[in-house]
């Protein structure tokens, strides 16, 4: 199984995307990796570690797509970038899956035009994980579709209920309807008529309110793209607002050194089972191939998990579940 990893992808590259592979290779004897991007910078990295030639491979893609570009227009005019090669290698078939913490935008641009879409998908989603106190739940969509209709509410809570069940490894995981009260006539219509058109399914728990998102009360939370998207950047503040808070009342405390380090110690034990690095990254559901994308800040183990959980996608045939569902 060859999985295809952009090297240039996210904020640290190349260093972490070739060490996330090396990790990879080590783990899962089965795969091996086309690494995708420029040549001489793939290889610099490369020749500063030790690895089997055998199993990792580079694929030459001189031009990046930058994090901040406009996706339709880097996609379009960038031909030769590894995200738009990668994307390629996958659909004819040179390698099982293509995986990237680069652009989002652009990754899902390119997917959709690329690979086109499922039989019987209206339109591909994007998940995002989202911490909550019983540990990591999936937000649906995150983005990539800011107005939804009825139907595709229903696509997508068939979709990532097999993601989080097949991936994630969440037995049985139920799904909530993002929205103002827990009563199925709050809302706005289109919630309404969300409400019961998911009523037809044995894991829909009902409408959930912001007060219970971080408290998990489901393992799937579904909203449109605009309001999932506020609620993803908005939770992604969240660790970043608490630790200059932290650091703000030690110095009011005037907390010695040793102290410091003891409470520092205790929020990163308490915060570990949000760690999203355990996920890595996830496909752009609907899509008829697999493109997984990650963080843009992704550490070398949530590079690593990203290409992992590529190949159980692979290996579990995630989209042939989801067409099966779709019938």
């Amino acid at each position: 199984m060859v999985i295809a990893v952009d090297a240039v992808g996210g904020d640290f590259f190349p260093k972490n995307p070739v060490q996330g592979v090396l990790e990879a290779v080590k783990e899962n004897d089965e795969i091996q990796v086309l690494l995708v991007g420029p040549e001489e910078t793939i290889q610099n990295e490369l020749d500063s570690q030790e690895y089997n030639q055998k199993r990792i491979h580079i694929l030459h893609a001189p031009e990046i797509i930058g994090m901040n570009e406009s996706p339709a227009t880097a996609v379009k005019s960038k031909r030769a970038s590894s995200i738009t090669l990668g994307i390629s290698a996958h659909k004819q078939g040179k390698c099982s899956a293509f995986v990237s913490a680069g652009n989002t935008g652009a990754l899902l641009a390119a997917s959709t035009f690329l690979l086109g879409k499922l039989d019987g998908v209206i339109r591909p989603t994007i998940a995002a994980t989202y911490p909550t106190i019983k540990g990591i739940s999936l937000l649906v969509d995150a983005g990539a579709n800011l107005e939804l209709k009825p139907e595709m509410y229903l696509q997508f809570a068939k979709m990532s209920t097999i993601f989080a069940e097949e991936i994630m490894r969440i037995n049985k995981p139920s799904v909530g309807l993002l929205n103002v009260g827990e009563e199925p006539e709050k809302g706005l219509d289109i919630h309404k008529d969300v409400h019961k058109i998911l009523s037809e399914l044995p894991n829909f728990a009902g409408n959930i309110e912001g007060s219970d998102i971080l408290f998990g009360k489901t393992d799937i939370y579904l909203t449109d793209g605009f309001t999932g998207n506020v609620l993803l950047k908005f939770g992604e503040s969240v660790p970043e607002i608490l630790q200059n808070l932290l650091k703000k009342t030690m110095k009011e405390e005037d907390l010695d050194e040793k102290s410091q380090k003891l409470v520092y110690g205790i929020i990163e034990k308490t915060m570990g089972q949000f760690n999203y690095e355990r996920v890595g990254g996830i496909p752009f559901l609907g899509v008829d191939g697999l493109c997984l994308v990650g963080h843009g800040g992704s550490s070398v183990t949530a590079i690593k998990n990203m290409i992992l959980n590529a190949a159980k996608c692979v290996e579990y045939k995630i989209n042939d579940k989801i067409v099966s569902s779709l019938i």
